[in-house]
């Protein structure tokens, strides 16, 4: 029942559901709708307020980019490129291929979002090649499950790891709260084991029979890109031998290395979104061949980001909105004045995704965000670990029917985002009945 659904779902989704760019410009009019209604700012305001905020997520863009890019440079690396094409031999069947995929998502997800993303666009053509009768819609829903299941419960958690950095601007008031207190917490792991058991279940469930099942077109298989690294020429130069010299990159993977030693060993397991990029980068350079391979992938990534680049002014808009109005207080304000000690977790985690689904940006949301919520917490004695967890949770909890962080996905499978809606929109309902019930019950445990 629950396959037969999902195959309708998509079919109204494909349909109805208009691209991601026009989605990201309806949330711009409907955020204007909610700050006249809800605090009640003048039209005036609120295009300037959108104007002014256009570009104050600039900063914040160029690490998700590189986020994105570092990881379509790991994926693509020849070695992590031939594990994948063996990793996918692993699927005997349709129903095996999605859980394959949802397995290697979420996992992927919890160490570096970046990878999971990029890299499940690229294990998609190897799991399509190896089992092409797998429904290709839910093929790819099941490659974007990390994103809305474990990335934010992981080691490339946005507020975690801010939280976790000594110096960040809520430390007057919190201190600096270890990851072992929120990512490595009893509650976060134990919730992460029975969401990705939950979700590789589903994806089995929903793969619709063969007579209903929507495999890849051969023509659209045959467009699927993959990375080959540039062979150095016949006739070798003095400059493309260094451009294709092992030594080379060698070198430059052994000094960031030496940095990430010292990083460690001074600040200990203090990760940020900084030096998680700066890890995968290096670990690019070291996997690809030479610094032509490395180039090579870097501009042939580059296209997965127009999506991003075009989508985050429109979505840093929004954010100036929220915030210029007082909209993001207000609301906040709201929620901790009905909540208490018991409910303030669940509530929390229904309030960051709403906010997320507006702005899906879950570092600077927690800068807007942080200061009210954390009051509230304190005056409600609720533990500021139980809010960051509640925060990290919902922000990935719409992830899954937001369309913004599927776009580097979506280009490499070659596919609308309408096309999976029906397959996410169920998985959305299943998902959030159980974190909900888990964040219900967080105070007791």
């Amino acid at each position: 029942m629950l396959a037969t659904l999902a195959v309708r779902l998509s079919e109204v989704t494909a349909r109805f559901v208009p691209s991601a760019f026009a989605i990201a410009l309806i949330l711009t009019f409907f955020t204007f709708a909610l700050a006249i209604g809800l605090a009640g700012a003048p039209p005036s305001r609120i295009v300037i307020e959108w104007g002014n905020g256009f570009w104050t997520l600039v900063p914040f863009a160029m690490q998700m980019a590189l986020v994105v890019l570092s990881g379509y440079l790991v994926s693509t690396a020849p070695v992590v490129d031939r594990a994948f094409g063996r990793l996918a031999g692993l699927a005997r069947s349709p129903r095996g291929a999605v859980v394959l995929m949802a397995l290697v998502s979420m996992g992927l997800a919890w160490v570096h979002w970046g990878l999971s993303l990029v890299g499940c666009a690229m294990f998609v053509r190897h799991v399509v090649r190896a089992e092409p009768r797998v429904d290709y819609r839910l093929l790819v829903c099941a490659a974007y499950l990390g994103m809305g299941a474990t990335w934010h419960a992981g080691l490339s958690a946005s507020a975690p790891l801010l939280v976790a950095t000594p110096g960040h601007f809520l430390e007057p008031t919190i201190g600096v709260i270890p990851v072992s207190a929120t990512v490595f917490s009893a509650f976060n792991l134990g919730l992460t084991v029975v969401v990705v058991s939950l979700l590789v279940l589903l994806a089995a469930v929903l793969h619709p029979p063969a007579g209903e099942a929507r495999p890849i077109d051969p023509a659209l298989l045959d467009r699927l890109e993959r990375f080959e690294p540039p062979a150095p020429p016949d006739t070798p130069s003095f400059a493309s031998r260094i451009d294709h010299s092992r030594a080379l990159t060698l070198a430059i993977a052994a000094c960031g290395a030496g940095w990430l030693g010292w990083y460690f060993a001074t600040k200990g397991f203090a990760l940020t979104l900084d030096v998680l990029n700066f890890a995968f980068l290096m670990l690019a350079v070291l996997l690809h061949p030479s610094a032509a391979s490395l180039l090579a992938a870097s501009e042939r990534g580059a296209g997965l980001l127009a999506g991003v680049v075009l989508q985050f002014p429109f979505y840093a808009g929004m954010y100036g909105v929220i915030q210029g109005t007082d909209l993001a207080r207000l609301v906040g304000e709201a929620i901790a004045a009905i909540a208490t000690p018991e409910t303030l977790p669940v509530w929390l985690y229904w309030y960051s995704g709403l906010v997320n689904y507006f702005v899906p940006s879950g570092g600077s949301k927690w800068a807007i965000e942080a200061p009210y919520l954390v009051d509230a917490a304190m005056r409600l004695g609720v533990p500021t670990p139980q809010v960051v967890l509640a925060y990290a949770w919902g922000d990935m909890a719409t992830d899954i029917i937001q369309p913004f962080w599927a776009l580097p996905l979506l280009a490499a499978a070659r596919i609308d985002f309408r096309d999976i809606m029906g397959y996410a929109a169920i998985v959305f309902l299943v998902y959030n009945v159980v974190v909900s019930c888990a964040f219900w019950l967080m105070p007791s445990l």
